[in-house]
């Protein structure tokens, strides 16, 4: 039952809803305050009038103190009854809660394009139980949505009314006068209701106003009040000044009176006042583009919601807004720029081309950006970001650089690996693929991980040599030691070349018994004649045109076919005369012949 009743609740206030809504002709709330009164929100009633608008939209916003006839003014520009239009109030407290909008616009060709006029009433200043900070913001976001921001003000212009342009000042100081604005501010139009001005137009009232009000004292209020005056100046021809005497004495009978019945000076003024608005009226436009209903509805989403966020509106988070594709834009830039570099490198080379593109994208920026002196923000936030991606590009130039120092050092330790195991050992090959590894490393290693790999390089090469050396002639003695024993078999039963076998049977006893007996093993490896052994060995085992540790295989392999060759079948074609002594096959030597 509980289930269904709601049910039904919620359909009825849906049915209500929509029926409510299929009839435009009427003023919805666009924006409402929160409970406490101090920050806006949105209203789907409105937000669905300005949804159906396809065209370019212009919007004329009405603000100014409350009680001081906003909404009766916005229904003369309609040629609506108070009855039609928007509600008027005649008490003491105010009619008009947030913004309001027509749901019917108005259609209007401006420089030959159909755009449709909204128009809004705001809630007025300095209305019982609503803070400063809630009249800010809405004057601020009236002043952001409109094309033309009537200020309509009784009689004369106060210094709290002076003040509260600090806004629109701020506004046109940050995007006024730049040929691709993101928005342009709106164009203000001081309307002053007053039947007589004391023999002064109403500009030259405005211009009074306006002037500088002497500060002896040096009152803080009043140097603010200056500053917005002389700040006023730079909207120039963005604003004008209208005056609108009385409709009639009787203000509480107004909505009940027809136009016959008001001061047919008003009527006239009135009517140029229609005039003037329209001639004032432009599109709003956003980024160089006319906005429609949807348009219209995000772009107010966007600055309801920088107006909410601070403790008070400000003109800075309306920058932020404007300038965060900007910023976007080039953090891209940036991005594509560091892309571009070859990882790993070195953090001096990245540091530099980081600097490079920095420079670029804060230029860029700069030719770009929206606001004078509220961009700051935009700027740290450009920086921020372009450092982020810099910590990205370093922590990959890092690892980069961590995989290929690896891999290189990995390279050296597994040749200098290689080079232990030498079948013949070679100094000179050690010391070639030494200065080779070093070379390698010092020019292909880049990078922040260069230098830590560097140490462990060093210190692990240093151990290779060491063990190398110390291995070295003791591998060299025992190959020389099998060696003379190879010649002396080879010499004695293959070859059988008797100088041959004596020189190998002296090389072995030399090394045997000799160094044995008259040296040590430490002494023998820094006596002149180890020296000479050990460069005999080290040009015949290695060098640039030959490494015989590589070939040594194959050329005794060679080697032992043509001695084979020559043993079985050169004596039987060329004799058996040598020109050096042979062992005699028969064992004795043959008889001379007489």
């Amino acid at each position: 039952m509980d289930r269904a009743f709601v049910f039904l609740l919620s359909l009825c206030l849906l049915l209500q809803t929509s029926l409510s809504i299929d009839n435009f002709h009427q003023a919805f709330p666009i924006v409402e305050p929160d409970p406490n009164h101090t920050k806006l929100r949105l209203s789907r009633e409105g937000l669905e009038a300005i949804s159906r608008i396809t065209t370019p939209i212009a919007a004329v916003a009405v603000i100014g103190p409350y009680r001081s006839g906003k909404s009766f003014l916005l229904n003369q520009l309609l040629s609506l009854s108070c009855y039609e239009g928007f509600g008027v109030g005649h008490m003491r407290d105010t009619k008009t809660k947030g913004i309001w909008v027509w749901g019917t616009p108005l259609e209007l060709e401006i420089d030959g394009v159909k755009t449709s006029i909204i128009y809004l009433d705001t809630e007025g200043f300095e209305s019982v139980g609503k803070s400063n900070v809630y009249d800010d913001r809405i004057f601020a976001l009236a002043t952001v949505m409109s094309s033309v921001l009537i200020y309509n003000l009784p009689e004369t212009i106060r210094e709290a009314d002076i003040s509260r342009l600090s806004f629109a000042v701020e506004l046109a100081e940050e995007f006024y006068g730049r040929f691709d604005v993101a928005f342009e501010p709106s164009k203000l139009l001081w309307l002053i209701q007053r039947d007589f001005l004391q023999g002064k137009s109403v500009k030259e009232m405005v211009d009074e106003a306006l002037k500088h009000v002497p500060n002896e004292d040096g009152n803080k209020n009043i140097d603010q009040v200056n500053r917005i005056r002389d700040s006023l100046a730079v909207m120039g021809d963005n604003s004008t000044a209208f005056s609108l005497p009385q409709p009639h004495l009787m203000r509480t009978k107004l909505c009940d009176l027809k136009d016959e019945e008001l001061d047919p000076t008003y009527v006239a003024r009135r009517d140029q006042l229609k005039k003037l608005v329209a001639s004032i009226l432009r599109p709003k436009i956003v980024q160089g583009k006319a906005l429609n209903g949807k348009e219209f509805i995000s772009f107010l989403e966007q600055i309801l919601d920088a107006l909410n966020k601070g403790e008070i509106p400000s003109t800075g988070s309306l920058v932020e807004i404007f300038n965060k594709d900007i910023v976007e834009r080039c953090v891209k830039l940036y991005n594509e720029r560091m892309v571009k570099l070859r990882l790993p490198m070195s953090e001096e080379y990245l540091q530099s081309a980081h600097e490079t593109a920095h420079s670029e994208a804060i230029k860029a920026f700069d030719g770009q950006h929206f606001g004078r002196q509220h961009a700051k923000k935009s700027v740290d936030q450009l920086d921020g970001q372009m450092q982020e991606v810099y910590k990205n590009f370093v922590l990959a130039n890092e690892y980069q650089s961590s995989k290929l120092c690896e891999a290189l050092y990995t390279k050296c330790e597994d040749d200098m690996d290689h080079l232990q195991a030498l079948r013949l050992p070679s100094m000179a090959k050690f010391n070639a693929g030494f200065v080779y590894c070093n070379q390698s490393f010092e020019h292909q290693c880049v990078g922040p991980s260069k230098q830590n790999y560097e140490q462990r390089l060093t210190k692990m090469m240093g151990k290779a040599r060491s063990l190398f050396i110390k291995e070295y002639n003791n591998r060299l003695f025992n190959w020389l030691v099998a060696f003379s024993l190879v010649t002396v078999v080879v010499g004695r039963f293959i070859i059988k070349f008797i100088l041959l076998e004596m020189a190998a049977w002296i090389l072995f006893i030399f090394l045997e018994t000799y160094t044995r007996m008259f040296w040590t093993a430490e002494s023998l490896f820094y006596n002149p004649v180890w020296h000479f052994i050990v460069g005999t060995w080290e040009t015949v085992v290695y060098s640039p045109v030959l490494d015989l540790d590589r070939w040594a295989i194959p050329i005794v392999c060679i080697i032992a076919l043509c001695v084979l060759y020559w043993r079985c079948y050169g004596k039987r074609k060329h004799g058996s005369s040598w020109l050096l002594p042979m062992y005699n096959k028969n064992g004795r030597s043959r008889e001379r012949s007489e």
